[in-house]
């Protein structure tokens, strides 16, 4: 394969990273720049045993990428009454299933416009709080 295919590698697997890492520390604003600060660490680490400074430069990008749009999920789940522990599992495997997947040829790159795109549609669409039931209850 050539420099393009692991460059995507690296990248998609730092998404996965980054990803994995927002699961399990992003419960705050301080979870998350930890969060960025070690999944692009990471991601640099895993692009340089990979190959080159490129692929290094690919993954600390992906994984700053993963973690900060893995963030938006897992603070919107803990905001609607999801448990830390379940919502850290949940997106942690999401992100192990991310770094494998980044292995199929031209998946990397996908990975990391998918990533973001999805936290942001989710932040538009989280606006309001929906009354539910609550609406029928008042006499």
């Amino acid at each position: 394969m050539g420099e393009w295919y692991w460059i995507g590698v690296a990248l998609g697997v730092g998404v996965g990273v980054g990803v994995a890492l927002a699961g399990v520390l992003a419960r705050s604003r301080a979870g998350i720049g930890v969060a960025l600060v070690l999944a692009a660490a990471a991601g640099l680490g895993i692009g340089l045993l990979i190959q080159s400074w490129d692929e290094g430069i690919a993954g600390a990008v992906g994984g700053g990428v993963g973690a900060v749009g893995a963030a938006a999920v897992v603070l919107g789940a803990l905001r609607r009454g999801g448990t830390w522990g379940g919502t850290a599992v949940l997106v942690g495997l999401s992100g192990l299933a991310i770094a494998a997947l980044a292995f199929v040829p031209v998946l990397g790159y996908v990975e990391a416009l998918a990533v973001p795109l999805l936290a942001l549609r989710l932040r538009r669409r989280s606006g309001g709080r929906y009354a539910g039931l609550r609406i029928l209850a008042r006499d």
